[in-house]
């Protein structure tokens, strides 16, 4: 997977695009753990202020390496 779309570089749709093929759902919680990193969320939600171009992916992501 290549580096995310800059948000003055891309669509709101390439940049949902890229949070659902960067973080998919397997629909079994017990062996991928995404919900539990973005505290209950689904990446899409997580991902909400990068993806309508507020936030950098970055900056989100920081949201989520704090303890």
């Amino acid at each position: 997977m290549g580096n995310p779309p800059e948000i003055t570089e891309s669509t709101v749709e390439e940049r949902r695009a890229y949070v659902k093929e960067r973080f998919p759902c397997i629909a079994d919680c017990d062996m991928c753990g995404l919900c539990k990193v973005f505290h209950g969320k689904d990446a899409e939600t997580a991902y909400f202020d990068y993806i309508q171009g507020k936030r950098t992916f970055l900056e989100v992501s920081e949201d989520y390496k704090r303890i």
